[in-house]
């Protein structure tokens, strides 16, 4: 069975190097599964769960933001933050949550800042969604 090459990059180093029979991503236009012998893309990635399916199983990668990039046989995403699932700390990743959503009151009350805190609350969700699969 042909497989993919699989690269998820921040920029404080690598996250997972590896192969799959599929990777799935969200991207701004949609969900998109990633086989071999893909046509070439490039596509930026909302904040979700990159899953990665091997032969052993599937790794799950929580993503936040950044570009995907496929070409044949390579997958190459550039995020600029990710956890894989075995990673994530599901006591700290709940207690950024409960702040992102007090934080989402607050700037709802005061007017300001209310995106940074929606997006705070989006990473959130997605490291405890990656951990909880």
């Amino acid at each position: 069975m042909s497989e993919l090459n699989v690269s998820i990059v921040t920029p404080d180093g690598p996250v997972f190097e590896g192969t799959a029979t599929m990777v799935i991503a969200r991207t701004k236009a949609g969900e998109l599964g990633i086989l071999p012998n893909h046509v070439p893309l490039v596509a930026p990635l909302k904040i979700d769960i990159v899953r990665i399916k091997q032969e052993s199983g599937e790794e799950w990668v929580a993503v936040n933001g950044g570009f995907m990039e496929v070409n044949g046989e390579e997958v190459n995403i550039l995020a600029d933050t990710a956890e894989r699932e075995q990673d994530i700390d599901l006591d700290r990743a709940e207690r950024a949550k409960a702040r992102a959503e007090e934080n989402l009151q607050a700037a709802k009350d005061q007017k300001v800042d209310e995106l940074m805190a929606q997006i705070a609350l989006q990473k959130a969700i997605n490291r405890i969604h990656t951990k909880e699969h």
